[in-house]
């Protein structure tokens, strides 16, 4: 029988039994399935690590775990009630055999680690500084909105969305420098051109699902535009023809940037458009209060839309109460969650 607990009790580690995959993998005291997988080198289908996206959705055919807290919108009841659970808060109490189910979410590239080399660091904003790295000849295939593992020097890694279209030699990031932030720290005040940096990826399945023909909703919080942004332009260049409708959230208008580039787009394409929100700015030209907020004003009915989602876990949160409020289904929204080290940890 199988079984899922919310009660935390794992003395021993176990194995994972991964069909999809073709391997069973062990699986450490305290791990997670997602954890474990990755660790072994399987490509497992996932997003935000942290409960919130719902990306690595998975069967549980055989054995018993643990689910660690996860949002109600990522995995309901009657989804636990029906066997189903998250591979990224699944903690083996036995052995298991887990089935993912990847749909139209497959972006199906291979990881792979390369060396890259930085030629232009610009800032974008106050704390946002872009951070251009060529590939060179390498081949490196990526779907838009995922993201890569950025290692500087001999500082630790660190997670960063891409705001490159696929097919791109040159990875465009977009690091936002976080207070006390060891690796954000060292790219906005260390980092030259001419520097080599690690480029391991790409991972995530917040990415553009190029199938879908129904309208399309875009959610972007700070530094979440650059993955945000990819998927617009990937969407509108690959000839995507359904509404595509922005929001652009941030606290203030120092905290705006490439809006140039998104007028730029609505003028060239009359199925896109976008709003701009700020929460602490009032009486400027934008719209203000929470993007959560003007997202349920505007939209009422969200069935048979995409949600594309990526910013810090309090906005994304906010928006995933607001769309599934307004009909979005669960495997209609992707969120792509900026954690901060800390934030991981706790």
């Amino acid at each position: 029988m199988n079984e899922i607990t919310d009660n935390p009790n794992q003395p021993v580690g176990f194995r994972a039994n991964l069909p999809q995959a073709g391997r069973a993998v062990p699986v450490e005291p305290e791990q997670t399935v997602l954890a474990a997988a990755l660790a072994s080198g399987i490509d497992y289908p996932h997003g935000c690590k942290s409960g919130r996206c719902g990306s690595c959705k998975s069967r549980l055919a055989a054995g018993s775990v643990t689910m660690l807290p996860h949002t109600r919108f990522s995995l309901t009841e009657d989804e636990k009630a029906a066997g189903l659970i998250l591979a990224c808060r699944a903690v083996p109490r036995s052995d298991v055999t887990v089935m993912w189910s990847r749909g139209d979410a497959a972006a199906g590239h291979p990881v792979r680690r390369l060396e890259g080399l930085v030629t232009s660091v610009s800032s974008a904003t106050h704390d946002i500084v872009k951070v251009f790295v060529t590939l060179g000849d390498a081949d490196f295939a990526f779907s838009a909105g995922q993201y890569v593992r950025l290692t500087v020097g001999k500082r630790l890694a660190r997670d960063y969305s891409m705001a490159s279209l696929p097919g791109s030699r040159e990875l465009e990031f977009h690091v936002r420098k976080v207070p006390e932030g060891a690796v954000s720290s060292h790219i906005h005040e260390n980092l030259w051109v001419g520097d080599k940096v690690a480029v391991e990826g790409p991972f995530g399945d917040a990415h553009l699902r190029a199938l879908h023909t129904g309208p399309i909703l875009l959610v972007a919080g700070g530094s979440g535009l650059a993955p945000i942004r990819a998927i617009v332009e990937t969407a509108l260049s690959s000839g995507m023809r359904q509404p595509i409708r922005l929001y652009f959230g941030v606290r203030e208008e120092r905290d705006l940037y490439d809006l140039d580039v998104l007028s730029r787009l609505a003028e060239e394409h009359p199925n896109f458009s976008y709003q701009v929100v700020t929460s602490r700015s009032h009486g400027t030209r934008f719209r203000s209060g929470r993007v959560s907020a003007a997202i349920a004003a505007d939209l009422a009915r969200l069935d048979g839309w995409k949600g594309y989602v990526a910013g810090p876990p309090a906005m994304v949160d906010a928006v995933a109460e607001a769309v599934f409020a307004a009909g979005l289904r669960t495997d209609d929204f992707h969120a792509d969650v900026f954690f901060t080290p800390e934030a991981v940890a706790a």
